[in-house]
């Protein structure tokens, strides 16, 4: 076992605890970055000015009247930025623009002192326009050969051979929607001014140092200059990896050039149409299978929509790529990348972050073709994935290790959830209710973890000790209700030998740990769970010195348990406090930074082949729904997960992290129906689901009615901290197992062997249009495509035999 993975004797990591700040939440004693503006005195508040059109160029702007209204103090434009007007790592979100580029840009900022008073202050300034054409839709921008940004493409193997090889060849395209991540705490950020000119930020922020970094060029200023905190997030999702940098440097702008604090807090309508979603995809793809209906070949576009800017668009366009082999070998492929631009929001990060668009092609190819096959889904699945010691690689060259975790789960799915008599049963209820239909849908992931730009994968940690032998984290890594927090505590208790109650966390900033990267990718736990070990053992070798002198032994027989110092095969023990005291009085140095560099990655973006992951993770979800034939409404009666952790941190940590990015996959896939004005009237270009009364999420309601949720055991992960693996994003994609059983429970509907078109977001429109066609025998209404909720599913697929 690794030095990495190897766990100590009653190592605090591994425990289930509650999360560090559970009753902080459940109380309201928690405290988030909008909460500080009432400790705070003189702060001036901040409110865009928003242009309602989705393409214009700006001819005026007239200010003066805004500063007419009573309580306006100054309003932000362009002129007023001494460094870099730009919000974004790529030089193309301006953050004063002379152009607006989607319904709701903001193009100037009121400083006010009172919110209220900001406000109306907006409303003053004048702003002259001249209106430009728009794209709102990724099929307008398709149409238009409106791209930027990269243009990957991803080759294994002789497509044309594996074409030709094939038995059946089948053809199809699928548009699906993008997601809010609608976290509860909207963008804030909190900026104040220090004697010297110092810079200090507190912003709801899941990456510090690039907040940091955007807003020093704005402010044309080192980065030195500009102190940058976040205490915690009411959920972040991705939403806060990059979006959050413009409106920390509105703040500090204000700022700086008021001297005052200023606050800044976006409204739940202005985080809506301000702030970017999951990207919506387009495919269209060419799928070849041998007689057993063993994959062949994949030829494959995907076109995500970027909106208006490029933000993180590429990456999570190369992760799309990286994934839409799922759990299946694809022995010769070729998958092309595209980048729509479009006059909407900037799409950004969300969990999976491409992940599962590129994962949803593959099982919704899967899904349709099957009956075509004339093969069980299940078994259509098991044929195609990974095997154990086949040497099999990723379409881009990486190979698949730890392939039988794949097959383990999947069989501990189908065991504990008692599949096989469920589907008679499933059967059997369905020959008897014509009005009404169940289905049992199972699939698996993988998912790789790592950054796929490899410099990102580094952490740091600062561990501080104090006299009194209590301890004092910092890492990198932000909190934003999954617990990485909770976590970072456990393995340094962990490393240190000591009990919880030694170690306490200070909020993460960028004085303390330098050049972190953003709580992403679902690598927080592995990257600031390995710097604070590194610091910790730095810490711990030098008691142990310290400890050796004391207890008459060789400090390689010293042992640190529970608080305790003990030397082997002796009576004499010293107590943590005592040790430590010690080691202070002999000028011994109690704090440590600590440093942690993902090994073994490779990553060449120009050829898109390497090993970009770490390792990954697998998982298998069982999903049984039951669908009312007359709407199209369901339920979720059960459902049935394992999924892969390695060796849990943090056991109920995890399995909440499970069922949360379960529930929010669901609701992608099934509820959450993003929708603009794609009119030619005023207001084209508006989101129209821009409040929790028009955007449906999940609910109660929508839980399943009986939710198993199992950790594989005995699943270590060398080379990852304390044996453990990334949780975070992984299991929303488990998700998909819901839209399959929808698909099936539709194709319930008709005849046997029925191929059914689903849209996504299924909602009850979408699965009542698929129930409609499946009772046609899968014909669409008008023959070419159904129009579903949320997404348009084309009908082109069909079966070539002998091609």
């Amino acid at each position: 076992m690794s030095h990495l993975s190897e766990r100590p004797e009653k190592p605090v990591v591994g425990v289930p605890l509650p999360h560090e700040s559970a009753v902080q939440h459940v109380t309201g004693a928690a405290l988030y970055t909008d909460d500080l503006v009432y400790r705070t005195k003189d702060v001036l508040h901040a409110y865009p000015v928003q242009v309602m059109k989705a393409h214009a160029r700006i001819t005026a702007l007239r200010t003066e009247p805004a500063l007419k209204v009573p309580g306006v103090v100054r309003v932000l434009t362009k002129e007023d930025v001494p460094g870099v007007n730009d919000a974004g790592m790529k030089h193309d979100e301006p953050l004063f623009p002379d152009e607006v580029m989607f319904h709701g840009h903001a193009v100037a900022w009121v400083l006010g002192e009172t919110l209220e008073a900001a406000r109306l202050g907006a409303a003053a300034v004048e702003v002259e326009l001249e209106e430009l054409p728009s794209l709102v839709t990724l099929e307008e921008a398709m149409a238009a050969g409106s791209y930027h940004g990269a243009r990957p493409v991803m080759e294994t193997g002789d497509i044309d051979a594996g074409f030709a090889e094939s038995a059946h060849v089948f053809t199809g395209e699928f548009q699906f929607s993008g997601q809010e991540h609608f976290y509860l705490e909207t963008h804030a950020s909190l900026a104040q001014i220090d004697e010297n000119g110092q810079v200090f930020i507190q912003s709801s922020t899941q990456h510090p140092s690039e907040t940091q970094e955007i807003v020093a060029h704005v402010l044309g200023v080192p980065s030195h200059e500009v102190t940058v905190q976040c205490l915690r997030m009411g959920g972040g999702f991705g939403g806060k990896e990059m979006q959050p940098h413009g409106f920390a440097a509105i703040a500090a702008l204000g700022a700086k050039l008021t001297g005052r604090p200023v606050r800044f807090r976006l409204n739940r309508t202005q985080d809506l149409t301000m702030s970017g979603k999951r990207h919506g995809f387009h495919a269209k793809w060419r799928i070849g299978f041998d007689a057993e209906g063993r994959i062949q070949a994949l030829d494959a576009t995907l076109v995500a929509d970027g909106g208006w800017s490029l933000d993180l668009s590429e990456p999570v366009l190369a992760r799309a790529l990286c994934h839409i082999d799922n759990t299946y070998w694809i022995p010769n492929a070729r998958v092309a990348g595209l980048i729509a631009k479009t006059n909407t929001v900037s799409n950004t990060a969300f969990r999976g972050f491409g992940g599962p668009q590129g994962m949803l092609v593959i099982e919704d190819i899967l899904g349709r073709c099957a009956p075509k096959l004339g093969l069980d889904p299940t078994e259509l699945r098991e044929r195609n994935f990974y095997r154990p010691g086949q040497g099999q690689t990723t379409p881009y060259g990486q190979l698949v290790t730890q392939a039988e975790r794949l097959t383990t789960v999947w069989q501990q799915v189908k065991d504990s959830a008692g599949i096989a008599d469920r589907k008679r049963e499933i059967a059997a209820f369905n020959a008897a209710h014509p009005h009404t239909k169940r289905a049992l849908a199972l699939t698996g992931i993988k998912f790789g973890i790592s950054f796929n730009l490899t410099a990102f994968n580094q952490g740091g940690a600062l561990v501080l000790i104090y006299k009194d032998g209590s301890v004092l984290i910092n890492h990198g890594g932000t909190e934003m209700g999954q617990g990485l927090h909770t976590k970072m505590i456990q393995v340094a208790a962990t490393t240190l030998g000591i009990p919880l109650h030694k170690v306490r966390l200070a909020p993460t900033r960028t004085d303390k740990v330098p050049n972190t990267s953003a709580t992403a990718a679902s690598s927080g736990a592995d990257l600031n769970g390995g710097a604070i070990k590194n610091a910790c053992e730095q810490l711990r070798e030098r008691l142990l010195q310290v400890a050796a002198t004391q207890l008459g032994a060789n400090p390689s027989d010293v042992r640190i348990v529970d608080g305790v110092a003990r030397a082997l095969g002796s009576e004499k023990e010293l107590a943590w406090d005592d040790l430590v005291r010690t080691a202070y009085f002999q000028r011994v140095q109690l704090s440590a930074a600590g440093f942690y560099r993902t090994e073994g990655l490779h990553w060449d973006a120009e050829r898109f082949r390497g090993s970009p992951f770490k390792y990954f993770a697998y998982g298998a979800a069982a999903t049984e729904v039951e669908v009312d034939g007359f709407t199209g409404a369901y339920r979720i009666r059960r459902v049935d997960i394992v999924h892969d952790v390695g060796d849990s941190l943090s056991p109920m940590i995890d399995i909440g992290q499970v069922e949360g990015a379960f529930v929010q996959g669901a609701g992608w896939l099934t509820l959450e129906d993003l929708r603009w004005d794609t009119g030619d009237g005023p207001n084209r270009g508006r989101l129209l689901t821009q409040a929790a009364s028009t955007y449906k999420l999940p609910s109660f309601s929508e839980m399943p009615e009986e939710f198993n949720v199992t950790l594989l055991q005995n699943a270590t992960e060398e080379g990852a901290v304390y044996g453990s693996k990334a949780v975070g994003e992984p299991p929303l994609m488990l998700a998909f197992s819901v839209r399959e059983a929808l698909r099936q429970a539709a194709a319930a509907f008709g005849p046997a062997g029925v191929s059914v078109e689903l849209a996504s977001p299924a909602t009850p429109e979408a699965v009542y249009w698929a129930i409609q066609a499946a009772r046609r025998g899968g014909a669409p209404a008008n023959g070419h495509a159904v129009e579903g909720a949320g997404g348009r599913v084309r009908a082109d697929a069909e079966a070539l035999s002998g091609a």
